[in-house]
């Protein structure tokens, strides 16, 4: 029922059931639809409210024999299973009332009630006077219905406005109900309210895009190809892969053509069924559409060209390069299975369904997701002795929550987008290509001190996978990249220069509040750099171990105005302010 009915071809749909074959009919929906239907008229409300009805919903969907309340194991007389029903499932009917339009209310009790308000009041009719127009849904047999006919007593906006509160389901089940709430419910403002709430589509598309002739046909096409999803979190997915695919074809839009075509059901089966395992709901859902990047190829000159290309980026600094693509399912099948044998060959024991989503392309580094508990971990150094660490907090992984499950790939591809969005990262030139870098740059991960006209910008990104990291013990290293530039002019002493010159470094290192390590020295990787106002910032890259988890990089660039060869005046120090040096929550 996700999906548009089939209208029926009857002249009033179920007004015109009565007895057996109505109830059966209502017997074989569920408790949301059955509510739906109470809404439509004063003969269905008297259907639905039958004990029997309820009774077969608490033993179909509750495994109950008896009317018990689910705090206790007795049976109060005075209880239905009507009531039961209502007690332990009324989250169910929560959607009736998404929203929380002021002129829908829910009170649940032992009973619950939904107040249908049109705008304006609709007179009772002469006898017997009700006190209120309400349509008691899901209790025992209302004492008279506020209007004659529920629903099918009203039209125009106010019947719009209940159907799209009560949303895509109820719609359908209040479609058969008959020929007037038919027609309501068919017209496509309806659907297209539903495919806004439901799955963030502003136009009639199918997944891949494509047209469609109405918002009722592309919220069908949808059901039917994501009907075994819950749609809340199939529009989560929808809005990162819509999200990240319009910054990439903004700003990265070489790297647009590496990303594959949604996978088909069929094939995350095959995938499963070759791994030996099930993957988390919503990683099928990110390859549902979207299946990863590009894997290697036979073309040598065609990999060169993409594999600056990941799209979760990477660094660079020495002769040690990463940059991390999300893989195919074709490639993490392959690259698991080729994993899990290197450890099976080295004797490591492998105690959790993991498989690799992503990886470098250049220098190692894998991420692999625990698809049973849903974490997210990064290979270190030791990996091939089975050393991982998680790079997604724990407590955020929901796997199995029905609602809106989240695992740990879902999260971090959503917290790179985040930061790819509000400029953390950006693109940098890497030789003849470019490359999304994973150095912070801006505050608070990225520190910046401008003295005497001289702008100092350094931060830090922590390496796991770096041979000198934590495959040592206790050892963590971190690259961190320095930002030089003169933005308009270089003063001292209120003397304009028309250039200035590193000549030497200080740093100092610490561990936690001790300082582990004081450095001067000259230049900076062997260079001198001229600076020279509005132009491009001079980018380097080093590294430095930490006996610990968390520490801070701080010192001075000493510069001299003209040139070192050429001094125009005397030297001055540029300080370079404080950045951190510690694991990060999110590891990329």
């Amino acid at each position: 029922m996700a999906s548009p009915p089939t209208w029926p071809a009857a002249p009033t749909g179920l007004e015109s059931m009565e007895g057996l074959a109505l109830d059966t009919i209502i017997a074989k929906a569920d408790t949301c639809h059955a509510t739906a239907l109470a809404c439509a008229s004063a003969h269905l409300r008297t259907a639905v409210a039958e004990d029997v009805i309820w009774r077969s919903f608490c033993s179909r969907d509750l495994g109950l024999d008896a009317p018990r309340d689910p705090t206790t194991a007795r049976s109060p007389p005075s209880r239905s299973h009507n009531d039961v029903n209502v007690l332990q499932r009324s989250s169910v009917f929560a959607s009736l009332v998404e929203g929380n339009n002021p002129s829908i209310s829910v009170n649940i009790n032992v009973s619950i009630s939904v107040c249908l308000s049109p705008p304006s009041p609709v007179p009772p009719p002469p006898s017997p006077p009700p006190p209120t127009h309400r349509a008691t849904l899901m209790a025992s047999p209302p004492t008279g219905p506020a209007a004659p006919a529920g629903l099918e007593s009203m039209e125009g906006l106010a019947l719009d406005t209940i159907i799209a509160k009560a949303g895509a389901r109820p719609a359908a089940a209040l479609a058969c109900a008959s020929t007037h709430l038919r027609a309501a419910v068919a017209e496509d403002a309806v659907w297209r309210s539903f495919c806004s709430r439901d799955l963030g589509l502003d136009a009639p598309l199918d997944p891949e895009d494509r047209p469609l002739p109405s918002f009722k046909d592309a919220y069908k096409v949808w059901s039917e190809s994501f009907g075994m999803y819950p749609l809340p979190l199939v529009k989560r997915v929808k809005l990162f892969w819509s999200s990240l695919k319009s910054w990439i074809s903004e700003n990265f839009p070489e790297a647009l053509r590496t990303l594959s075509k949604g996978a088909s059901e069929a094939q995350i089966r095959s995938a499963e069924d070759d791994l030996g395992f099930k993957l988390p709901m919503p990683t099928k859902l990110l390859y549902r559409f979207c299946n990863g990047q590009l894997p290697f190829s036979k073309n040598h000159f065609e990999n060169i060209r993409m594999a600056p290309l990941g799209i979760i980026g990477g660094y660079v600094f020495y002769d040690h390069n990463v940059n991390v693509h999300l893989s195919s399912l074709e490639q993490m099948v392959e690259e698991t299975k080729e994993f899990k044998f290197k450890l099976e060959d080295e004797g490591v024991p492998i105690g959790a369904n993991l498989a690799l989503v992503a990886s470098s392309w250049y220098h190692p580094k894998t991420f692999l997701l625990n698809c049973s508990s849903g974490e997210l971990y990064v290979g270190t150094a030791n990996l091939s002795a089975g050393e991982m660490m998680p790079c997604v907090p724990k407590s955020l992984v929901k796997p199995t929550n029905s609602d809106m499950p989240q695992d740990g790939l879902l999260l971090w591809l959503e917290e790179h987008l985040r930061r790819l969005q509000n400029g953390m990262i950006k693109i940098r030139p890497l030789k003849t290509s470019r490359y999304i870098c994973l150095y912070p740059e801006a505050s608070p991960l990225c520190s910046s001190a401008v003295t005497n006209g001289v702008k100092v910008r350094a931060s830090a990104v922590f390496a796991p996978e770096h041979p000198h990291g934590v495959g040592r013990v206790g050892i963590y290293l971190y690259s961190y990249s320095i930002r030089l530039s003169v933005p308009e002019a270089c003063m001292l002493g209120g003397v304009y220069f028309s250039s200035c010159q590193l000549h030497s470094r200080h740093w100092i290192i610490r561990c936690g509040d001790r300082v582990v390590s004081d450095v001067h020295g000259e230049g900076v990787i062997g260079e001198y750099p001229l600076l020279l106002p509005g132009q491009d910032e001079f980018v380097y890259e080093s590294c430095t171990p930490l006996n610990g988890s968390s520490g801070s990089v701080e010192g001075s660039f000493t510069f001299l105005p003209g040139r070192v060869t050429r001094p125009e005046g005397k030297p001055f120090n540029v300080t370079v302010a404080p950045f951190t040096l510690e694991v990060p929550d999110y590891i990329f």
